[in-house]
């Protein structure tokens, strides 16, 4: 039998997870191995991370711990192993996601004046469905309103560790203050490419390029 190693049971249990999974988890997975120390795990982390480096997956850090996934230049081969097209998001859908992002916890109604259209309730429900954003409290005035804010879900799928990893408004080209303008880098329509990220779970549908 081969000899079993932290680094072995890392890779297994971040290959057959779906989700990520924090270096607590990890720990707690190899902590019969003679009681490793949180120390020994995040280096079996790092002499993975380094053995990827010439290869065509990555070990990286999300929002919700530790993932391998298939680097973002080999996603136009690994997208062709799904027939089904990437997902379409409209422009509307994707500019109510960055305003969420870049200025929780916002309502709708406030998303409405920045954007000068009315939000569809179609939109709100794709995105509370997908686990993209969530309701996080009630603004304190007439109607009380629900505030919205991002998730840790759409900080993991679109290869974020934090919200401070997000592009500055000034990098994003169409966003301006207060609001937006025309030509997003989104377009009209936009088609968030398949894979690298998710290709397991979400066989096929898309993933923002980049993260």
């Amino acid at each position: 039998m081969a000899e079993v190693s932290i680094k072995n049971i890392v890779e297994a249990a971040l290959l057959a997870s779906v989700d990520p999974l924090p270096l607590e988890r990890l720990h707690l997975l190899v902590e019969d191995f003679g009681q490793p120390s949180q120390d020994a795990v995040r280096d079996a982390v790092e002499a993975l991370r380094g053995e990827y480096a010439e290869r065509g997956i990555e070990l990286v850090e999300v929002a919700g711990g530790l993932r391998i996934q298939v680097r973002e230049t080999m996603a136009p081969w690994v997208a062709k192993l799904w027939e089904e097209k990437p997902a379409r998001y409209s422009r509307a859908l994707l500019e109510t996601l960055v305003l969420i992002a870049y200025r929780q916890p916002i309502t709708r109604g406030e998303i409405e004046d920045v954007r000068g259209v009315a939000v569809s309730t179609h939109i709100m429900r794709t995105l509370l469905e997908r686990n993209w954003v969530r309701i996080v409290g009630h603004r304190d005035v007439p109607g009380r309103p629900a505030l919205y804010a991002s998730t840790k879900s759409f900080l993991d799928y679109f290869g974020l560790k934090s919200l401070s990893d997000l592009p500055s408004l000034a990098e994003i080209k169409g966003l301006s203050e207060p609001g937006l303008a025309e030509g997003t880098p989104f377009g009209q329509e936009a088609e968030i490419p398949a894979v690298p990220h998710q290709a397991q779970e979400d066989s096929g549908e898309a993933t923002l390029q980049g993260g």
